[in-house]
Order: C-alpha cells, then structure tokens, then sequence
C-alpha cells in the first residue's frame, strides 16, 4: 500500500529537507496519518495527565504539526498550551484548531523561546526519529524545564533501533538528572504496524 507522504517520513535528511517534507504534507498530514490509526498522541496525553498535578498549568506542545497533538492534551484536560514547530504550513493548519495560546515556528537546534520554569511540562509527541527531529531535541526540552518540569515523548520503532536515543534518557537517568515516571510500549501508527514507546520523565 503506497501512503503517499508517509512513506517518505523516515528517511534520514537534514533540517531543510524536513521542514520542506512537512510544509508539502501540512494540508494531506491529517487524513494521511488518521487512516493508519495514529494513536500516540492520545497516549502521551494520557500519560501526562496522570503524572500532572495541575492541568491548567502552561505546558509546550514541541513539534506540534497541525495540532493533533494539541487536541490530544485539550481532550485531557490541558488548558494552557504554547505551540512550536518547524513548518509554517503545519502551523497555520494548527492556528485553524484555536487549541492554543500562541503558536511560533522555531529553527532546528535553536533553544526554546522561553525561560526554565514557563513551563510545567513539555509534550514531544512522535518527534524524535528517524527523519524528525535529532535526539539533541531531548537536550533543548530538558533545558527549557525547571526542576520538577515533567516531559512527555515518544520513541516509534524507527527510533528505537537506533541505541543513540534511548541511550541519551538512560544517560540523563543514570547521573540523576531526570527521573522515570512512566514507560509504556503499544501502538504508534496500527495501520502500518507500527508501534512505540510513550515516556514521562521529571527533571531532576
């Protein structure tokens, strides 16, 4: 079966050829990836909701896309919620949702526009992989936290052959800079077999 844009997702490129792949996929990204049963922004929602003390605290949706990731969080009860991303295109599919706060596209590697502690939590739902973001993304997030921030991520099948990415949370869990609170394997994208791994770590 040919799944048009996403049989492109997981080539390795570099930052401009990403941001281009998700401009040209913004206005077909949804129908694309709803027919395959995309199920991890739900479970990250859920996940982070049950390790959160207060929803109504501000939380950053990285990598946000078109805002299903933004909808997952609402639907959980999430209430004030910042929105960033390389793609314009994605974003202005976004802006249509009024999920969020303010939505503000961001350049690859560049450190979040905010001060540690905006934020309670930050959410990066199916962003770390193969032809998405690089694992320096687990860097920028744990940087933009204050002590006691929470962080809501995923790791797709993709991701997890490659050793570097859950290499780099073990790292950070190893010398007490965050903590483990949650990880859980299950579906990813169903309709193409595809599953992952849903983590909420506390800096420490």
């Amino acid at each position: 079966m040919t799944n048009g844009f996403l049989d492109k997702a997981y080539g390795a490129r570099d930052a401009a050829s990403t941001r281009k792949l998700y401009d040209d996929w913004a206005a077909s990204y949804e129908a694309e990836i709803g027919k395959n049963g995309y199920a991890t922004p739900g479970r990250c929602a859920a996940a982070l909701r049950a390790q959160s003390k207060d929803p109504h605290q501000p939380i950053l949706d990285f990598g946000c896309g078109t805002g299903l990731s933004g909808l997952a969080l609402k639907l959980q009860g999430f209430s004030s919620i910042d929105g960033v991303d390389l793609s314009a295109e994605m974003l202005e599919q976004a802006r249509t949702k009024k999920l969020y706060r303010n939505l503000e596209q961001i350049a690859a590697d560049a450190p979040l526009p905010n001060t540690p502690g905006d934020y309670a939590a930050i959410a990066a739902i199916g962003v770390i992989g193969a032809g998405a973001a690089p694992i320096s993304a687990f860097d920028t997030m744990m940087a933009g936290l204050a002590t006691g921030g929470l962080l809501v991520f995923s790791f797709n099948d993709h991701a997890l052959q490659d050793p570097a990415n859950e290499g780099r949370l073990n790292e950070y869990l190893d010398c007490g800079a965050a903590r483990l609170l949650f990880r859980e394997y299950g579906d990813h994208l169903p309709g193409i077999n595809l599953k992952c791994n849903v983590y909420v770590v506390e800096k420490l």
